[in-house]
């Protein structure tokens, strides 16, 4: 389902197309990513009529992010993005140096792991599945070598904790007591280094 609002954006009206996708979930969320696409994530049982006063409610929020989300797009687009041979050597690094990282923790978190896995991606720096299978972004490479031992304790850290509670950060704290500047490292720097993925 797709229904459209109308924002005001620098002086004048966009017309928006938004995306409604309907799940057994409990709430009713809005998104927008990096692409300027929008979704309205909402439970089965909610109307239509719900649905779009939800987006009219929002309406500020939304104007203000897609400017937001816009502004780093353009952005974007004068970055000088990796080239494919860039990427598979970026990505070649990282099979070669991330294992080794995933092997060294493990014992210090205190847990076993599947298989590791090397991805390019735009949205995350890993992630961890149930099954214990690790990946890891090949742009981490781009980041220090503190920054990807945070990135790779906090995924062997899912293996004791799926979630992010104050448990989890326990256990990232107590295998890196510095993880903190990692963590903001990334959150300050993260963008500018996703920005450059090609394609």
């Amino acid at each position: 389902m797709l229904i459209y609002e109308t924002i005001e954006s620098n002086g004048e009206n966009i017309k928006l197309e938004i995306e409604v996708i309907r799940s057994r979930r409990k709430s009713v969320s809005l998104q927008i990513d990096e692409e300027l696409n929008i979704t309205v994530r909402a439970p089965y049982y909610v109307s239509n009529e719900e649905i779009i006063r939800f987006v009219k409610d929002r309406r500020e929020w939304l104007s203000r992010h897609f400017k937001r989300m816009k502004l780093r797009k353009d952005e974007r687009r004068h970055v000088a993005l990796l080239t494919k041979e860039e990427l598979y050597a970026l990505a070649k690094q990282a099979l070669d140096y991330i294992p080794k990282r995933v092997a060294y923790f493990a014992p210090k978190v205190g847990v076993t792991y599947g298989r590791v896995m090397i991805r390019n991606q735009r949205s995350r720096w890993g992630s961890c599945s149930s099954k214990g299978n690790l990946n890891y972004n090949c742009l981490l490479m781009l980041a220090p070598y503190d920054v990807i031992d945070y990135v790779v304790v906090h995924e062997l850290c899912h293996r004791l904790q799926m979630n992010h509670s104050k448990q989890f950060w326990g256990e990232v704290e107590r295998v890196l007591p510095e993880y903190r500047s990692a963590k903001k490292w990334l959150k300050e720097h993260g963008n500018e280094i996703m920005r450059r993925m090609t394609g």
